[in-house]
């Protein structure tokens, strides 16, 4: 399944959202006009590399965790990306607001990166991509908006429909997807999708999103004590 859109309406204009998609789009426009010997140095320099990160954890390897977030592989990696971004990242920006929806992007995408040098820590080959913040966006929509309608793009055979599920039950298909890729790709010592760092993000963005609705449900029931029985 391949999600298109939601049905979900949001108050604001999503400012973050689009800073960081024009951010994204902008740092990979730079790397088109790299050559090949500049763009893998640019690569090892801004890409997390776990060897490096946990032989020598210095200021500027643990920056990585950031700058890694905003550089992509290619087009498709791109692209792929910020639509996921746009669907779920504006209705999770207008519940939370500009700031603390920043917050959760960096936090979700750093929990993901770590997650992924945990569990290959040896590694050589660089961590890039903006999937594991934007899956941190994605765990914290699911809590916040388990009931909004996600519509997908589904394969049948030759023909493609497009249809609509609610997002826990997107989330339930997309997470057990990345839990069954992750564990096929464990000891596979070349590059590919970091599929823990996605299910790292995810858990991370749920956790954020279980603590946003708290909060809320406690202010709630503060103001309800507090005014007239």
């Amino acid at each position: 399944m391949i999600p298109i859109g939601d049905v979900n309406p949001r108050r604001f204009f999503p400012l973050a959202t689009v800073g960081l998609m024009v951010l994204n789009v902008a740092v990979f426009v730079y790397q088109l006009t790299l050559p090949p010997e500049a763009l893998e140095a640019f690569f090892r320099n801004a890409g997390i590399v776990p060897q490096r990160l946990l032989e020598a954890p210095d200021a500027e390897g643990l920056l990585t965790l950031v700058t890694a977030m905003f550089v992509h592989g290619n087009w498709g990696h791109l692209l792929s990306n910020m639509i996921f971004l746009w669907i779920f990242g504006d209705n999770v920006e207008d519940h939370l607001g500009i700031l603390p929806f920043l917050v959760l992007y960096l936090v979700t995408g750093v929990a993901a990166s770590a997650a992924q040098v945990a569990v290959d820590p040896a590694s050589a080959i660089p961590i890039v991509g903006a999937s594991g913040a934007l899956s941190g966006v994605a765990g914290a929509y699911l809590v916040l908006f388990p009931h909004a309608r996600v519509r997908v793009v589904v394969p049948i055979i030759l023909f493609v429909r497009i249809i609509e599920i609610s997002a826990l039950a997107f989330f339930a298909i997309w997470f057990l997807f990345q839990v069954v890729q992750g564990i096929g790709a464990l000891g596979v010592a070349e590059g590919g999708v970091a599929w823990f760092a996605h299910l790292g993000g995810f858990v991370t963005g749920v956790v954020a999103g279980l603590l946003v609705r708290g909060g809320a449900i406690l202010v709630r029931q503060q103001d309800y004590d507090r005014g007239p029985h």
